[in-house]
């Protein structure tokens, strides 16, 4: 459309500029597939992990429905 303003990302991988546009870029917002499989690498082996806090399964009652 006219007037409207392209947006540019950092790919996360190798933070090459990719344009958001979501009906000819398949990978967002990855600039390509090879940047998309190492990052699901990174988590898969769990280099990359969501912090939170342990779970204590003594505290829970085993009867209780989860």
């Amino acid at each position: 459309m006219k007037g409207e303003v392209e947006r540019v990302v950092s790919c996360p991988t190798c933070k090459q500029g990719v344009k958001w546009n979501l009906t000819k870029e398949k990978f967002l917002p990855f600039c390509s597939k090879r940047c998309s499989l190492i990052d699901l690498g990174a988590w898969a082996s769990e280099e990359m992990v969501i912090p939170g806090g342990t779970i204590d399964d003594g505290d829970r009652d085993p009867t209780e429905a989860s």
